[in-house]
């Protein structure tokens, strides 16, 4: 992986140029969406190029594909002036040096830093997708989210094309003169190879040292995150029956308050903290139902890739997931930070295993006729033509 002091990439080339830009380089569903674009676009007529700041699991699976990644190590989350200042000139040396006919922002602070950089470098289409608006985490000050939902609105203004990735996240742009520069285009998302359902639980319980294969399996994917409301699921679980094994994978900065949940309510036996698993999705139908009781989501993979799998789904009724799961046909959905509505639907489930199936198939069907890869690649590939 290049640094952008040593970059070396000015070979003459008659494909569209197109620079992806993304915060940060750890996996999530801003990367996954990044990862499937870079990779999806046809090489004879795209040439593409990705900078990312910290974080190397993205840039370690674009560069098995043969995608070039640059990093720019000032590129981190948290804010830090000194930081923005020099990651901001060194993106405008970036673009002047790449000249892509396409810069396409994907994250908040790149999206705002490279809009800029993008103007005043004289880029010739510059296009921001919202995978959400940080003025919306719950968790941040009101002064704090008023000044990002200005940084928002400047960055759509900025950009020649804004998507976003559900209907919630373009209404929560609530100005109407910037709501309107802004059209919405799913998240897709192709075929996984999954493995069987036998295999997936034997290497899972691998994981936390006890076996539970004969038990009921309840699975969640997620970043270790207050936004991702897992102590309202831990607390949940404290209703449902002995034999229920709650899997929750991921990692992040909530581990340790979770650890000590988990403890202090004697469920250390039946909760299991996995950390993050490689190319996880594809175990998922170790799972028998699938949960997210986020308190702030937008369009999740995790909820595709379950779909995907067959899982029934019990998600909180925020962002954009409503859109993903019809309440009652193909899930459930709950209010956020409500561990009795999230256990009562846990427990309808688990005693109604042809509704299970049933939900499971539905959710199927709609992931497959309405988030396809294809037809993400083909609605954003006319943006860029646009």
């Amino acid at each position: 992986m290049l640094k952008y002091g040593s970059m070396q990439d000015k070979t003459v080339d008659n494909r569209t140029k197109v620079l992806y830009m993304i915060t940060k380089g750890n996996w999530g569903g801003a990367q996954e969406y990044v990862y499937t674009l870079a990779t999806s676009l046809p090489e004879e007529f795209y040439k593409v190029t990705v900078i990312c700041g910290e974080g190397n699991i993205l840039p370690r699976k674009l560069e098995e594909k043969g995608v070039i990644v640059h990093s720019l190590p000032t590129l981190m989350r948290d804010i830090s002036l000194r930081n923005e200042i020099r990651s901001f000139f060194a993106l405008i040396k970036i673009i002047r040096n790449i000249r892509p006919d396409i810069l396409h922002l994907n994250s908040s602070k790149i999206g705002f830093l490279g809009a800029l950089a993008g103007r005043m470098a004289r880029v010739p289409k510059i296009i921001f997708t919202a995978h959400g608006w940080a003025s919306n985490e719950e968790t941040r000050r009101y002064a704090t989210r008023g000044i990002f939902y200005i940084i928002h609105s400047i960055t759509v203004l900025l950009c020649h094309n804004t998507i976003a990735v559900s209907e919630r996240t373009k209404k929560d742009m609530s100005l109407s003169w910037v709501r309107n520069k802004i059209q919405v285009i799913y998240n897709g998302i192709g075929n996984i190879e999954f493995l069987s359902r036998e295999k997936s639980r034997e290497i899972l319980n691998n994981h936390t040292g006890t076996d539970l294969t004969p038990h009921t399996m309840i699975g969640t994917i997620s970043e270790l995150h207050t936004n991702k409301g897992l102590d309202v699921l831990i607390e949940a679980s404290k209703r449902l029956p002995d034999h229920v094994g709650i899997y929750i994978i991921g990692s992040g900065e909530e581990k340790e308050s979770l650890q000590i949940k988990i403890a202090q309510n004697s469920l250390s036996s039946r909760i299991f903290l996995l950390g993050r698993i490689e190319d996880v999705k594809q175990y998922l139908k170790a799972f028998d139902i699938f949960t997210l009781t986020s308190r702030a989501e937008n369009l999740p993979y995790v909820i595709l890739e379950a779909g995907k799998a067959g899982l029934p789904v019990v998600a909180s009724k925020v962002g954009g997931i409503p859109e993903m799961i019809e309440n009652g046909e193909s899930g459930i959905l709950v209010n956020k930070n409500n561990p009795g509505e999230v256990s009562r639907a846990l427990e309808y489930l688990l005693d109604n295993p042809e509704i299970r199936k049933r939900y499971g198939k539905n959710l199927k069907q709609t992931i497959d006729q309405k988030f396809s890869i294809d037809g993400m690649i083909q609605k954003t590939v006319g943006v860029y033509l646009n």
